[in-house]
């Protein structure tokens, strides 16, 4: 991380108007604001749920902020801001126990955020439990989503450490304030295990809000689940989803990075085809017509774009230089999938345009 800028903090800790809290049994405030940084990142006691962050961003000099929170989540794209400039930039994050992925361990209680970027200058900061103005539903027009939550593998979830990174951590970034990304997505999951291990789909199921979107994309660990069940299983998460008045979106899987000598994905390893011949992209297009729920279409999404980019330029997007892995994305990958994502999802007026786009 580069160095933070201290001089810019130190001026603006006394700043009023940059804390805000509930009450404490005391009668006191608890300070939500720039008293709850230090170098380089930011802590703020407050129990889980979902709460909006504003930040003020820039100082003397040119500076280039991002921020990520929680497990390595991408909530603020690199943002410039001229010398002598203040940028304001609002989003919402989901806080949770576990704080990553469902199995995995609970992490630091709080809500802990990250102030990177190639110049880092934070002039402020404001932190507020989340208030449902996003959500509110406007005759005539599709409701807006207060919360995305995703059902998903490896490729989707909140990835604990470098060089992983699933699209669903960088999905984030990508959101206006008011909508906030709970990414129940849990590494080597199939659709068998998610609906039978308490963590997952029990524990996930009564979260869902009415008019929460749902997007679920499992299929890469269904080596050997056959069709019928697969088939079976979709329909019943959709279910599950419509039961608590929740939207379902079924996301076909990313494409691995298998090419054949033609340069082309066109087999099974590419294309999630398992070993038992279920194609598990055309099942969920199937189940996604026949159940009236929208498709993401993005085994395709990413089939074109690796394609397009051939076997050197494509490596970047997965961890084959790293891991000589061709299933898992980079950093760089998950960004370009969440956007392929997100785009999907405005397309579908399922969420508005960004103020600003990643990239």
């Amino acid at each position: 991380m580069r160095r933070f800028n201290l001089a810019v903090l130190a001026a603006l800790t006394l700043s009023t108007g940059l804390t805000a809290g509930p009450a404490q049994a005391d009668g006191g405030q608890r300070p939500l604001g720039i008293d709850n940084c230090s170098a380089g990142a930011c802590h703020f006691d407050v129990p889980p749920g979902t709460y909006d962050v504003t930040v003020r961003l820039g100082g003397a000099t040119g500076s280039s902020t991002s921020v990520t929170g929680e497990t390595r989540r991408s909530l603020l794209p690199e943002t410039a801001a001229p010398a002598g400039v203040r940028v304001t930039r609002s989003f919402t994050v989901n806080v949770r126990t576990p704080e990553g992925e469902p199995t995995g361990p609970e992490g630091t209680p709080g809500l802990d955020l990250t102030i990177g970027g190639t110049a880092p200058a934070l002039a402020g900061i404001r932190v507020t439990p989340a208030t449902s103005r996003a959500g509110a539903h406007t005759p005539g027009k599709t409701p807006v989503a207060r919360q995305i939550l995703l059902v998903g593998d490896s490729t989707v979830c909140d990835q604990p450490g470098d060089p992983y990174s699933g699209w669903g951590q960088q999905l984030p970034q990508y959101l206006r304030r008011g909508i906030a990304v709970a990414n129940y997505a849990d590494s080597g999951e199939s659709t068998v295990s998610y609906l039978q291990d308490p963590r997952l789909w029990a524990t996930v199921q009564p979260l869902i809000r009415r008019g929460d979107l749902v997007l679920v994309q499992l299929a890469h660990n269904d080596k050997t689940t056959d069709e019928a069940t697969y088939r079976a299983n979709l329909e019943t998460l959709v279910a599950g989803v419509r039961e608590r008045g929740g939207r379902p979106v079924l996301v076909t899987p990313i494409v691995r990075r298998w090419f054949n000598t033609d340069g082309t994905l066109n087999n099974g390893t590419a294309l999630l085809v398992n070993g038992l011949g279920v194609n598990h992209p055309e099942v969920i297009r199937s189940v996604a017509a026949a159940q009236d729920v929208p498709l993401i279409d993005l085994t395709a999404k990413t089939k074109a774009l690796v394609e397009s980019l051939g076997v050197e330029g494509s490596k970047v997007l997965y961890l084959y230089n790293e891991k000589r892995d061709n299933t898992h994305t980079s950093a760089h990958g998950a960004t370009v999938y969440a956007g392929l994502v997100r785009d999907e999802l405005v397309a579908r007026h399922l969420v508005p345009e960004a103020r600003v786009r990643v990239g």
